[in-house]
């Protein structure tokens, strides 16, 4: 098997993870030539509500971007590809605004983040990769006009705010970073969302016809999401469940105590929470009519 299907499960992850912040395109055809950036994003201009916290990655997509992620160590001819895409992206928004009557600024350029599992130190000094002081060290960046830099997941220091690159990593880098997914707090949405994404991996690379070592050892490294996951989706049935019986019972009471509940009335109740329902089934004993459950729903959505 190639890298063809982490390809796959990476452009999925930065898909799902990057949504919030912009648009994403999978794939885009590099104009005028038979290549493709394997994900091209473009934050939006509006933040989203709350901002999702995602570290270096959130850092890397401030601006418009090629994102190319390695498993293997990128070769020297695999590197100049990319830079071709990113210059032919460049050269075609430069003909782009000419034709408007615009003219395209050095910050407003496209960058090339090359999102490597691990890198070879001959290639990133071959394209003069310097640490800057003002980044975590893993990050590379070539010379300044060519508006790129390598990230080296595996030389990534530990820390929560390279947790969303590491889990592109591989081996020990990243099964540490599934590790430290699952010990954040049940209620984060980007667990939860990682979670899901990682659930994606393991069944797409179960669908696959042939696993070789090195999607052996990432299917090794789902297990563990997979678990917390399946976990996580029994808990969340249950209380479903839960809710689901005191949503019934409080409509049997309702209906006894105030008449027939009108279409619009059930649909709310039926967004209510299981604490929610709970309440009001202590509030509904002081019910005598329908305006009564109306001004309770009422008073829920205020709060």
């Amino acid at each position: 098997m190639t890298r063809i299907p982490f390809d796959q499960l990476a452009k999925q992850y930065l898909e799902g993870f990057l949504e919030p912040l912009g648009t994403v395109q999978r794939s885009l055809e590099v104009p005028g030539e038979s290549k493709f950036v394997d994900v091209w994003f473009t934050p939006t201009s509006v933040a989203p509500a709350p901002p999702l916290d995602l570290g270096l990655l959130s850092r890397i997509v401030v601006t418009p971007c090629l994102l190319e992620p390695f498993r293997n160590a990128p070769t020297r001819q695999q590197v100049r590809s990319c830079l071709l895409k990113l210059l032919w992206i460049q050269e075609d928004q430069r003909r782009q605004m000419e034709r408007r009557g615009a003219t395209q600024s050095e910050a407003d350029l496209p960058w090339l983040w090359i999102l490597a599992a691990t890198v070879n130190q001959p290639v990133i000094a071959d394209f003069g990769g310097q640490f800057r002081p003002d980044w975590l060290p893993g990050v590379y960046f070539v010379a300044e006009g060519l508006k790129t830099a390598v990230v080296a997941i595996d030389e990534l220091p530990q820390t929560e705010a390279t947790l969303w690159l590491r889990i592109l990593g591989r081996d020990a880098t990243q099964q540490q970073a599934i590790t430290e997914v699952i010990a954040l707090p049940k209620d984060d949405p980007r667990r939860n969302r990682v979670l899901q994404l990682l659930v994606n991996w393991r069944v797409t690379l179960e669908l696959s016809d042939v696993i070789d070592a090195t999607e052996g050892d990432l299917m090794a490294s789902l297990s563990q999401a997979y678990l917390e996951w399946e976990h996580r989706t029994k808990e969340e049935g249950r209380e479903e469940g839960i809710r689901q019986g005191e949503k019934k019972l409080v409509l049997r009471l309702l209906t006894r105590r105030v008449g027939e509940l009108p279409e619009g009335v059930r649909s709310q109740i039926d967004q209510l929470s299981l604490p929610q329902l709970e309440a009001l089934g202590e509030a509904l004993l002081d019910f005598s009519s329908l305006s009564d459950l109306e001004g309770w729903l009422a008073a829920q959505m205020i709060g």
